[in-house]
């Protein structure tokens, strides 16, 4: 009991002095660092650029250009012809039963340069009536803007069913007195995504059938050979390639695709 006493009494002398030490080396210690090893590095970002009453600064065209990027995914998804061509792509090759030929990467980019093709005398018209203009300083970035959208609206107002066209016009409650080309872009966009989606499934669909035929043959043959076991993809497989090959399949649905779009 005693040395239990000793040792706490030990223990609340040692614990203040700790203290009392610990704090003293805070106050003492800076007096011992020089002012100039304590100075913080500091770390400034300065844009400068030209700017004036009928011109935009850098600074004001670099976050405009950063923005561009960052939309750029999205514009190219929900308002071109992408979004048709990837998935007809992606079903060909369900169709066809192979999982990884070809890869993801040439699928997107098969599609990115179709889209590239399809686009391109949406993009010309773009960059002559806002690009060009802008560039030279004759409209202002609104102005730009406003230039570049109509060709944009045309294109997918083209290509939109007028009855997916019609459902966004009753949910935005638009009146249908108005003209097309003077519909907004919420109304617009969402029809042509829809319009889009329905498209490359019918595409799909037809693209299915010649393949579903040859599966349903192999299988059936199979069954009354009394091969339960053997799997028919295994056997299809080699028949729907060399029919695709055969028939020119690439050749036919790169040049219906991009025929489909008005």
């Amino acid at each position: 009991m005693r040395l239990s006493g000793l040792a706490v009494k030990r223990r609340r002398f040692i614990l203040p002095l700790f203290m009392v030490a610990a704090f003293a080396l805070i106050l003492v210690a800076p007096s011992f660092v020089s002012a100039d090893s304590l100075q913080m590095p500091s770390i400034g970002l300065t844009i400068n650029g030209e700017s004036g009453a009928g011109g935009i600064s850098a600074a004001v065209r670099i976050i405009i250009l950063l923005t561009a990027l960052t939309l750029a995914p999205a514009v190219l998804v929900t308002m071109t012809s992408f979004t048709r061509l990837v998935i007809v792509l992606s079903l060909l090759r369900q169709a066809l039963g192979v999982q990884q030929v070809p890869p993801n990467q040439v699928i997107i980019g098969m599609a990115l340069f179709l889209t590239f093709f399809v686009m391109r005398p949406t993009f010309m018209e773009i960059n002559k009536e806002a690009i060009v203009p802008y560039n030279e300083g004759v409209i202002s970035q609104s102005g730009a803007l406003t230039k570049a959208l109509p060709p944009l609206r045309s294109f997918m107002l083209r290509n939109i069913r007028g009855k997916d066209l019609g459902l966004f016009m009753r949910l935005a409650k638009t009146s249908p007195d108005v003209k097309k080309e003077n519909l907004p872009l919420f109304t617009v966009i969402p029809a042509f995504i829809t319009s889009e989606l329905k498209t490359a499934f019918q595409i799909g669909f037809l693209i299915y059938l010649p393949f579903l035929v040859i599966d349903m043959v192999v299988a059936s043959v199979l069954m009354s050979m009394g091969m339960m076991m053997l799997p028919p993809v295994m056997i299809s497989l080699p028949f729907k390639l060399i029919l695709f090959v055969l028939v020119d399949g690439w050749y036919l649905l790169v040049g219906s695709l991009v025929q489909s779009f008005s």
